[in-house]
């Protein structure tokens, strides 16, 4: 069992917290939060061991989470790379681009495992199709939010959409050359609803809309193949898959066939993968324990991890030309 600590025990690192202690891959050794009243709390109301110092609890680790704010993931994880401990950190990876380009090169040097907490990939509904999405060349995807003060310190992109723009990431095997988008600020400082649509290089196109300001929510996206439609719901944990096959000679009388103009003709068939419930927080942290021991690489990796957050940053500049 790998030894781990949580660096920040708020609404997250509390839910962190409880599943490290739950799993049979770690044995929590504790958390470090640098709200002496936060901690304190936590340690009576838990019972989890609390350290005085971040690098205390560093140095007692094998693996380090960081759940802090976003602005402190930098100098969190710069101290746990150089102390030669594994990092999981949630998303975004870092501030800035720049930030996570230098850990990338940090956990280069110091040889060690990084993954970022991008925790819609072990959405159940989404691990059930992701092997079935070969090609996709238009997606669309919508993440929509009822209004939650916590988390509006920073932009609807880095917020909810950069779990969509790391799932499309995943899938489409090419790089993004260009990006419209357009934001507004309704309630916050910063963008509360937003649009981006992503162009890569092999003529895919993505439409991710965000929003945190809706009566309802919605986590949907749908990818478009040739011969197939995929629909994910995340929230729901559904999904479905269409797939058009050229229709036999003799097709039974429920088959749904579509003729197009040349008169080719297609067979529908309607497909309902199995869906498996997880924890996907729990999941995730156990995977990254796994390629640690394993030797192998992370479901998410730090790359990956930069990767979704340069994308973010670029829709967010797009916001200020207009």
């Amino acid at each position: 069992m790998l030894k781990a600590g949580v660096l920040g025990a708020g609404h997250l690192g509390k839910i962190h917290l409880k599943l490290l202690k739950q799993s049979t891959k770690y044995d929590l050794v504790g958390f470090y939060d640098k709200s002496p009243e936060a901690s304190e709390k936590v340690e009576k109301e838990f019972g989890y061991k609390r350290f005085s110092s971040m690098e205390a609890l560093i140095e007692a680790c094998d693996m380090v989470d960081v759940v802090t704010p976003t602005l402190y993931h930098f100098d969190a994880a710069k101290q746990v790379i150089e102390a030669g401990k594994h990092l999981f950190i949630e998303k975004p990876i870092t501030h800035t681009v720049p930030e996570a380009e230098a850990l990338l090169e940090l956990a280069k040097i110091h040889k060690v495992k990084g993954q970022v907490g991008h925790v819609e990939r072990f959405n159940p509904a989404f691990m059930a199709v992701n092997h079935k999405i070969k090609s996709p060349m238009f997606i669309e995807s919508h993440r929509l939010a009822e209004f939650n003060p916590r988390g509006t310190d920073v932009s609807v992109v880095l917020d909810l959409m950069i779990h969509d723009i790391d799932a499309i990431l995943s899938v489409v095997n090419s790089k993004v050359v260009d990006i419209h988008a357009s934001g507004v600020s309704v309630i916050s400082d910063t963008p509360d609803i937003a649009n981006a649509r992503l162009e890569f290089e092999n003529g895919c196109v993505a439409n991710l809309t965000a929003s945190r300001i809706s009566m309802k929510k919605m986590r949907k996206a749908r990818f478009f193949q040739r011969d197939a439609y995929i629909s994910v719901d995340f929230l729901e944990k559904k999904c479905e898959v269409v797939k058009m096959k050229d229709a036999p000679k003799t097709p039974d009388d429920f088959a749904m066939i579509l003729t197009n103009a040349e008169g080719v003709k297609k067979q529908i068939y309607f497909d309902n993968p199995k869906v498996d419930n997880n924890n996907a927080i729990l999941d995730e942290l156990e995977t990254f324990a796994d390629a640690i021991n394993n030797n192998t690489k992370p479901v998410v990796s730090l790359e990956q991890g930069t990767e979704a957050l340069r994308v973010a940053m670029q829709i967010i500049t797009n916001f200020k030309k207009l």
